[in-house]
This record gives structure tokens, sequence and C-alpha cells, in this order.
């Protein structure tokens, strides 16, 4: 059932072997719209399957893991259009019309988490989940482990407890269950997900601590936006979720944090000035507060209701440390700034992202160190000197953010090449086109 690509039918560059990204003779100057919310796009649209009658998404992110969502909801049979950013679900009230499917999600890691517990939550299906092999590396076992213990019948065979992986639906029955947050919150998140279609509430207890907690906010109010009645605590240690399922909306979701990072990231290098039009500070995407590490490192930033704006200083300040695991997908983007800040600058507390789509800490060190950059690499992060890097061929492993971070050094440094530049289109096609459309010249290499 595996395939060998996560590329779909919506990436962009997939034919090309590389890249090489050449630095820029200009400050980038720039007002630009980013694109949808990963994170709001696949939790909206598992719910708007799962609810009662149909819903409406704008703003939607066209990229491979939202692809391969529609793609296992329609193998589901869900009626699922797109047109442009936007999406019609007709919901089917918890109860798959399809009861046997072989579903391919690529690498998407939140499909992985959030597919499990929906699929159990019906009754009388049969069904396959798989993925490429850089998502069978990923773990599952706490969300599968609470899984059952609300009777659902989930067997896995992956080396790393996870896909690919067979779900018996026989309805969650409630109660009570303890689930660990402390390597990913969307385990809690693909729990949660599933709840409001249990027969009884279902009392949550997360062990061991959350990481990135905002994440799961998002999940909550998503929820509550679609009907369902979730109670938590101040700090989401404690959630009680009552069964009722969801009802269809008309909704607008976020444009995307995270990869509006990148363009202030560019703003803060090159002594720009770039606005993201579309994202504001107060976002529950806590991606939007790493605006607060650019202004101390030296940028001026105006950080409003409505949008981001980055003016990059003469030269980056360092000489900190930094705990990023609130916002841990930024954390190396850091990396990509540092080797030109005035002294070291320190990154701690993401041992987590060790598990992401590659071990980002292991590979951004690598690439530091191929480019002659100085660099400390610990369990939870790194610290990052001040340098002169020379160009080089990095590899990404097949992850978007290390791609997307490689090509911030090649703003500066002559001779950054990086391999599989497609890996982008995970969650964002259009990042090289953008990246041309601001200034930066980009030669791809098929």
């Amino acid at each position: 059932m595996q395939q060998e690509s996560s590329r779909s039918p919506w990436s962009q560059v997939t034919h090309y072997r590389l890249a090489e990204i050449k630095p820029v003779v200009e400050p980038i100057s720039a007002r630009l719209r980013v694109p949808g919310s990963k994170s709001f796009t696949n939790r909206a649209l598992t719910i708007a399957a799962l609810a009662k009658g149909q819903s409406r998404l704008s703003g939607i992110l066209k990229s491979d893991d939202s692809y391969w969502c529609i793609d296992a909801l329609r193998r589901l049979g869900v009626t699922v259009s797109v047109d442009g950013d936007q999406v019609r679900v007709q919901g089917v009230e918890g109860e798959w019309p399809q009861k046997k499917a072989r579903l391919f999600i690529g690498a998407a890691g939140t499909i992985a988490r959030f597919l499990p517990g929906a699929l159990a939550a019906g009754k009388g299906g049969h069904y396959e989940v798989d993925g490429v092999e850089q998502l069978r590396k990923r773990p599952l076992r706490p969300l599968i482990d609470a899984l059952r213990h609300l009777g659902a019948n989930i067997e896995t065979y992956g080396e790393a407890g996870g896909l690919p992986l067979k779900v018996e639906g026989t309805g969650l029955k409630g109660g009570k269950v303890r689930i660990e947050g402390h390597v990913s919150s969307q385990f809690l998140s693909g729990l949660l997900l599933a709840s409001p279609l249990a027969a009884d509430p279902v009392h949550i207890e997360v062990e061991k601590g959350l990481v990135q907690p905002a994440y799961v906010g998002i999940t909550v109010q998503l929820m509550r936006q679609f009907g369902a009645v979730v109670e938590h605590d101040h700090d989401f240690r404690s959630f009680v979720v009552q069964p009722g399922g969801y009802t269809g909306r008309e909704t607008v979701l976020e444009a995307d944090a995270s990869t509006a990072c990148y363009f202030l990231a560019a703003a803060a290098l090159t002594q720009g000035t770039v606005r993201i039009t579309n994202v504001g500070y107060q976002s529950l995407q806590p991606d939007a507060k790493f605006i607060d590490v650019l202004e101390r490192m030296g940028c001026q930033c105006e950080k409003t209701e409505t949008y981001l704006q980055v003016k990059g200083p003469a030269r980056l300040k360092g000489g900190f440390t930094v705990d990023m695991k609130p916002m841990s997908d930024q954390a190396i983007t850091i990396a990509a700034l540092a080797p030109f800040a005035d002294a070291p600058v320190t990154v701690t507390n993401v041992a987590h992202i060790r598990h992401h789509e590659s071990d980002r800490i292991d590979v951004i060190c690598t690439a530091l160190r191929k480019i002659g950059i100085k660099v400390e690499e610990r369990e939870d992060g790194f610290t990052v000197y001040p340098g002169q890097p020379t160009g080089a061929t990095l590899d990404p492993h097949d992850d978007h953010r290390q791609a997307m971070t490689f090509t911030l050094l090649g703003l500066k440094v002559p001779g950054i090449i990086i391999e599989n530049p497609g890996c982008v289109s995970k969650t964002c096609p259009m990042f090289y086109s953008e990246m041309k459309k601001i200034g930066v010249p980009i030669k791809f290499i098929a």
C-alpha cells in the first residue's frame, strides 16, 4: 500500500532535483499575503467531515498535507469540492459511507494523528492507513493507547508503534483516559477531535506535560465553532468533552503564521522591510510570536492585530538564549540567522523536534558545519556562533522546514544549493514562487 512519494498534484517544483539560491543584492522590501494555515486547514477538514450537514471552509491551505487529507476523506465516501481556497464538505455525522478503504496520507503527520480516532468512532468500518517511510518513523503510540482505552480496535504494524495501521470501526465508549503530551500535542488533538463522537463524556488527563499547548488551543477553538462542548483547566492538563458530535458551518481559516516567519526573517537578514498583511500578533498560532525573537535580534517590528512587519538592522544581535518550545517550528529558522549576528545564539527546550519530518536538530547542525559555521549540538537544542559561511549543497532530508531555512542562508551566502526543493510543497507549494516575487534569485536544476 505504501507509496514512495508524499508529493501531490498540488506540488509545484517536484520535477526539480536542485535549487540554487543566489544572494540578494538589495534589501528585500515587500508586502505580501501568505496562504492558509496547515494547522487550521487539516483540523477543520476533519471536523467538517465528521459533522452533521454541510460546511464551507474559506482560506484553506492547498498543500501536499491538505491534499492527502481531502483524498482520504473522499475515499471514505465524503463529498468534498474544492474551488480555489474554498472547500465545501458534506459531513457524514460520524458514520463513514465507505466501510472499507485503504488510505495513503503521504507525510502528513497531522492526519496520522487525527484519522485513527475519527475512523474508530464510526461503526462497521475496516480501514488501513499508511504513509511514506518518513511518516512511518514518527510515533503514534500514546494516541493509539488512549483510543484503545476508549474502546477503539486499532492494530499498528510499524517498528515505531505507528503506521501502517488497521482500524476497525467499533465506536468509542467514553470515560476517563490518560495521554502523554510531552512528545507531540497532536496526540491530544487527535483524541480531542474524536471525543464528541463517543457514547459518553470523555474525561482526559494529560501526563508528562504538554508541548506546544497553543496548537491544542486551536483544536479546542475549532471544535467549539462546530458545536462541540469542551471544558478544560487553564493549562490544558484536564479536559471534559461531552457527546453530541459536530454541526456543519461556514468559517474563514487563519493564514499560516509559520510560513510568514520565513519572509519576516528574509527582511531581518537583508536590512529589508517585509509586511505580512494577513497574520496578526494575537493569532492563536504560536509562530506569530516569532517576531518577538526578531525584535530581540535588533529588528524594528510592528505587531498589530491585522499585520506583522519587520525591518532588518545593519547587523543582527546575538548573545542570548531563547526557549523555543512554544514555537519550535521556528527553532531552526534562528539557526539561519545566528551566523550573521554579533554574538552566539543558543536555542533550548526543543528536544521533541528530533521526531518531526527529520531530526531537525541534527540536520540543521550538520548543514551549518558543512558551510563552515561553528555549532554546538545538545539533546534539546544548539548554540550557533557567528562566522563567514561558504557555499555548499545541503540535504533537507525531505523536510519542508529545513529547505525553507536553507533558502534563508542562500540570501547571504553564495553557492547554497538545496537538494529536493519540492519538499516545501508539504506546507507551502508556492514558497519559491513567492521568494522570487520579492527579489530572491533562484535557479532550478532538473
